[in-house]
């Protein structure tokens, strides 16, 4: 009775935009599914407006190729790129406040709705993989959130987590911060490797992160991982701001 009281007198706030959260009768389902994943229940709150906000790309319109703006000798030409949220609305806000306001739980609540897609979508693989930060930015924030992301987005696919699969070779900046895209593609070049850790030849493997916009991190991932032998990899990211699609699917 106390705590329907204090509920009543200082209602839970949106995690997305500060707003009251007017109930979370709709998050019954997701509860459950957070609660098998994670062992506990959630205590994540959106309101009605945001929520409504988050809504995905239509089937069609998911698929790019993985770089913006393709190149003659590319290593990995017409490389696939499957991003079902456009970074807008609310998804513009959310993505910001998992890496700098550190709302991992957030981060997870995304992670579930975009393995529900991957599965609408049937797309299929043996692994997925986080793309990494490096150690100093890892430190940082305290988390991973391309990984927080995956881990559920794998649960629920049924797919393996490779979370330390890929790993930096060394620092780089943030590819926001670069002004052209040849300083982004020189910033990324050559940062990543597979971990002596895993064998992966031969794997299907879905690459995944954030955000995509130029999509250079991800293909310079995405190399190192055909370096290491693997056999096909789909580059994905939650959203991006892409606007045309690629009709070849994975």
């Amino acid at each position: 009775m106390i705590t329907r009281v204090i509920s009543f007198m200082l209602p839970p706030v949106c995690d997305i935009c500060g707003g009251i959260a007017d109930g979370d009768d709709r998050f019954t389902s997701y509860g459950q599914i957070y609660r098998r994943i994670y062992g506990v229940l959630p205590t994540l709150h959106i309101c009605g407006k945001c929520l409504s906000q988050i809504v995905p790309q239509d089937r069609d319109k998911r698929w790019f190729l993985c770089l913006s703006e393709p190149f003659e000798h590319d290593p990995v030409p017409s490389q696939p790129l499957y991003v079902p949220f456009p970074y807008e609305g609310a998804m513009s806000r959310v993505v910001p406040g998992i890496k700098f306001g550190r709302k991992k739980e957030l981060a997870r609540f995304l992670g579930i709705l975009y393995g529900g897609l991957l599965r609408e979508d049937d797309i299929r693989a043996d692994i997925m993989v986080p793309v990494p930060l490096s150690p100093a930015r890892f430190r940082e924030r305290g988390f991973n959130q391309a990984g927080e992301i995956c881990f559920p987005a794998a649960k629920i696919c049924g797919f393996a987590y490779g979370e330390n699969v890929l790993i930096r070779t060394r620092e780089t900046k943030r590819q926001t911060e670069m002004a052209s895209n040849t300083s982004r593609i020189d910033n990324v070049s050559g940062a990543f490797a597979v971990s002596d850790e895993w064998d992966v030849s031969g794997l299907t493997v879905i690459l995944a992160d954030d955000v995509a916009t130029t999509g250079f991190t991800l293909h310079e991932a995405c190399i190192a991982l055909y370096a290491a032998g693997v056999s096909k990899v789909l580059c994905s990211a939650l959203s991006g701001n892409r606007q045309v699609k690629n009709a070849e699917p994975f």
